[in-house]
C-alpha cells in the first residue's frame, strides 16, 4: 500500500490520485477503515464500516478500469470515503443517534446518504453526536467525548463534532452532518475545516422535524469539496415538503458585493484578530464591507422554547432515566411550555425573518466570526458560563449560528486562521435564502486568499489515550 493511502486526502485530491492510477479505491478505503478502527484517538467514530465498504471500493475500481476518467462525469464521488453523522439512518450501519434509547426508525439510507452512494461515495462509518444532536458539543452516554484534533484537551464542538474531527484528522475525505442551531458550522470552526449549511430544504431531511430548524450539509477540507457533496445531495424529495420550495431571492452577481460585517459583543480579542484577516481579504477583493447590527428581541429565548418544545414532544416520561442529563433538563423545561409559548416563539422567528429580509435588501452577504469564543474543555457542554444545562444557556455562546437556522438562510464556515495558541478560528458567510451559489463562490475566493494551513496530523495514539477516562461518560 502506498504512503499516500495512509490517510484521507480530501475529495478533490483523492479523485486526482484515483484518476492518475497512484491509488486504488480499495487501497484507500482499507487504509481509512484501518485508521478509523485503530487510530481514532479523538473518538470521532461510533461505528466503522467493514466488508460492505470494501466491496463498494472494489466495485469502484472495476468501474474505473472499465470506463476510465469518464466515469466521474456520472459518479462524481466514485471511490471517495465519506462518513455519516449518527443521527442519520444508514442501511448497513447501526444508527443509535447518540442515545441509549432504542431507535425505531427503518434501517434504510436517508435520502442524502442514498444520493452519496449513487454518486460513488464509499460510506466508511458513523460519526459521534450528542444525544439527538441536542447540544453544540459531542457528549453522550454511548461514547466518550469527541476531542479537538488541534488539542485533545478541548472540544471538537458539536453536535457534528465527530464529523468535523474525522475530516480534520484525515479519517475520511468528507462527512455528512446535520445543523439545527449551528451543529455543522460550530465544529467546523473549532476543528479547522469547511462546514456548509445550505438553504433549508436544498438537501432533503427525512424524517424532517416539526421545528423546521434542522438542515443537512457537508463538512470537508475545502470549499470545492463541500460544494460538490452538496450538489450531489441536493434536490426535491417527496418526504420533505421543504425540499420542493423555490428560492425566494433572485440570483446575485458575486463581484463587487455589499457585505455586512457583524461583530458580537462576546467575541474574544484573539478570535476577532484572526477573523479580521477575512474582513481585510474581502475588502482587498473589492467588496464593500460595512459594520451592521441585526437586532431581534427575545431571539435566544424563542430558540430555547422551540427546541425544548420539540424535544419534549418526542420524549416519554418513562424514558427519562435513559436520557442524557443535559438533554433531560431541556425536556423538563419543554414540558412546562404551552401552545401559546410556542406561538410567541414563532412570532419572534417571523420577526427575525422579516428583519433579515430587509437587511439582505441592503447587503448581498453577511460575514462574521463563526464562533465568538475559542474551544472549551472536551467534556463540557459550553464555556464555563454556559456549561450548566439547568441554566438553559447551552447555545447562548454561539449567537452567530442559530439565527440562520431560524431563517433557513445558507451559511458556510471556513478557516480564517489560527490563534496564538494554534487553535482554528472560522469565518462565516451568510447569503439570502436560495443564495447558496453566491455563498460558495465567495467562500472559494476567500479560501484562496486566506490560504489557511490544513489541520495538524493526529496526535500519537498513546499520548491521547492516556488522557481519556476509563469509562465513557
Amino acid at each position: 500500500m502506498s504512503g499516500q493511502a495512509m490517510r484521507a486526502h480530501g475529495v478533490s485530491r483523492t479523485k486526482a490520485l484515483l484518476r492518475q492510477g497512484e491509488l486504488t479505491a480499495l487501497e484507500h478505503t482499507a487504509a481509512v477503515l484501518a485508521a478509523a478502527r485503530d487510530h481514532d484517538t479523538l473518538d470521532a467514530y461510533v461505528a466503522v464500516a467493514g466488508e460492505q465498504a470494501l466491496r463498494a471500493a472494489a466495485r469502484a475500481d472495476a468501474l474505473i478500469r472499465e470506463h476510465g476518467a469518464d466515469i466521474w462525469r456520472t459518479r462524481p464521488l466514485l471511490g471517495v470515503t465519506v462518513s455519516v453523522k449518527d443521527l442519520l439512518q444508514t442501511r448497513d450501519l447501526p444508527t443509535v443517534r447518540g442515545s441509549l434509547l432504542p431507535n425505531d426508525r427503518p434501517r434504510q439510507d436517508a435520502p442524502a446518504v442514498a444520493r452519496l452512494r449513487a454518486a460513488g461515495a464509499v460510506i466508511v462509518g458513523k460519526t459521534a453526536t450528542s444525544e439527538y444532536g441536542w447540544s453544540a458539543c459531542t457528549l453522550s452516554r454511548v461514547a466518550p467525548p469527541t476531542r479537538n484534533p488541534h488539542d485533545p484537551h478541548l472540544s471538537a464542538g458539536g453536535s457534528s463534532g465527530g464529523a468535523a474531527a474525522a475530516v480534520a484528522a484525515g479519517l475520511c475525505d468528507a462527512a455528512l452532518g446535520t445543523d439545527g442551531a449551528g451543529s455543522i458550522r460550530i465544529p467546523a470552526a473549532f476543528c479547522g475545516v469547511v462546514g456548509y449549511k445550505p438553504t433549508l430544504g436544498r438537501i432533503p431531511y427525512v424524517p424532517n422535524s416539526a421545528d423546521r430548524l434542522a438542515h443537512q450539509g457537508p463538512l470537508a477540507r475545502t470549499v470545492a469539496d463541500a460544494a460538490l457533496l452538496a450538489q450531489v445531495m441536493a434536490g426535491p424529495h417527496l418526504a420533505d415538503p421543504d425540499s420542493a420550495l423555490a428560492s425566494l431571492d433572485a440570483p446575485r452577481a458575486d463581484r463587487g458585493l455589499r457585505i455586512g460585517w457583524i461583530d458580537y459583543d462576546t467575541t474574544t480579542d484573539e478570535v476577532r484578530r484572526v477573523a479580521d484577516r477575512a474582513r481585510l481579504a474581502l475588502e482587498a477583493q473589492g467588496h464593500r464591507v460595512a459594520d451592521v447590527e441585526v437586532r431581534c428581541e427575545r431571539l435566544y429565548p424563542a430558540l430555547v422554547d422551540l427546541l425544548a418544545a420539540s424535544e419534549a414532544a418526542g420524549a416519554r416520561p418513562e424514558d427519562d432515566q435513559w436520557a442524557d442529563a443535559g438533554r433531560l433538563e431541556v425536556i423538563r423545561y419543554g414540558r412546562t411550555l404551552g401552545g401559546a409559548d410556542v406561538i410567541r416563539a414563532e412570532e419572534v422567528r417571523q420577526n427575525l425573518r422579516a428583519t433579515l429580509r430587509t437587511v439582505m435588501d441592503h447587503y448581498d452577504v453577511l460575514a462574521m466570526a463563526t464562533v465568538p469564543v475559542e474551544p472549551f474543555a472536551y467534556d463540557a457542554v459550553g464555556p464555563p458560563w454556559a456549561a450548566d444545562p439547568r441554566d438553559l444557556r447551552w447555545l447562548a455562546w454561539a449567537p452567530a449560528s442559530y439565527p440562520f437556522n431560524m431563517t433557513g438562510q445558507p451559511a458556510l464556515s471556513l478557516p480564517a486562521g489560527l490563534t496564538a495558541a494554534g487553535l482554528p478560528v472560522g469565518v462565516q458567510l451568510v447569503g439570502p435564502v436560495g443564495g447558496d451559489d453566491l455563498v460558495l463562490a465567495l467562500a472559494a475566493r476567500l479560501e484562496s486568499d486566506l490560504a489557511t494551513p490544513l489541520p495538524t496530523p493526529l496526535p500519537a495514539p498513546a499520548s491521547v489515550r492516556a488522557l481519556q477516562p476509563a469509562t465513557a461518560r
